[in-house]
């Protein structure tokens, strides 16, 4: 049992030394980057074709292929990035000091470019069919509304993903199930309302390459309130953040 302990203590230095080693950020950018890239072209590229073969997809499948994309990504590259994929959760982290702010910048940079990226690919691809699959209030409801259900779907979210990384409640891979089952779960009942984008990095690139930013302020103010409010439930439910390995693990990656 000795021996084990100070296998598992060795082991636990080793990570953070791995963190902390700057040879390895250019992975962690990458993986962020190349995460973000999957999900918008599943998220943008479902509604795209969707609208260009007359709605044969459906909404369901629509919101259900980022949500089994995010699962897929968390599964294959959370131990390289901890697969955040999208600001509002990296600001999250930093907040509950289970990620450091310096590295904040880089992660939400590598996020905006591999959404820009994938809003080009599926442009070249599929073209520039609705919008590009641009997150805008749906019919019928007001920019208010829309941001009242991001602000409340993000909530949600980041208070699973945060739940699921912490060392009372660490599920391990099957944290990745949680987040996207939730996606999923939200995007059916929110999509209508706001598309349920709960990403101001999923937001922006179609938009941007749409020329459809008129609204981009709700998915830049809603998400990130919403992850502010879902900080401030973690501290009540599970206290001050910042002495949790497991969630530093997987705020960080391991490798």
């Amino acid at each position: 049992m000795q021996v084990e302990h100070l296998a598992l203590s060795a082991h636990q230095r080793a990570e953070v030394r791995d963190f902390w080693n700057p040879q390895h950020e250019f992975r962690r950018l990458f993986a962020e980057l190349l995460g973000t890239y999957l999900l918008v072209v599943t998220a943008v590229g479902a509604g795209a074709v969707d609208h260009r073969v007359h709605g044969v997809i459906g909404v369901g499948a629509e919101v259900t292929a980022p949500a089994l994309m995010v699962t897929a990504i968390i599964l294959s590259m959370g131990t390289v990035s901890g697969a955040h994929l999208n600001p509002a959760v990296t600001v999250a982290f930093a907040l509950r000091r289970d990620f450091p702010w310096s590295r904040v910048p880089g992660y939400v940079i590598a996020q905006f470019v591999g959404s820009i990226l994938a809003s080009v690919t599926v442009g070249l691809v599929v073209g520039l069919q609705g919008g590009l699959g641009a997150t805008r209030p749906g019919p019928g409801f007001s920019s208010v509304q829309a941001l009242a259900v991001e602000v409340i779907v993000t909530f949600g979210l980041v208070s699973v993903v945060l739940g699921a990384a912490s060392g009372a409640q660490n599920i391990g891979p099957l944290a990745a199930v949680a987040a996207g089952s939730y996606i999923a779960l939200a995007g059916l009942w929110g999509g209508p309302v706001s598309g349920a984008s709960m990403n101001p990095a999923r937001s922006f690139g179609p938009g941007l390459l749409g020329g459809d930013l008129q609204f981009f302020w709700v998915y830049a103010v809603g998400p990130m309130a919403g992850a502010i409010l879902a900080v401030g439930a973690a501290r009540i439910l599970r206290g001050p953040g910042g002495a949790d390995a497991a969630a530093e693990r997987a705020a960080g990656g391991s490798l």
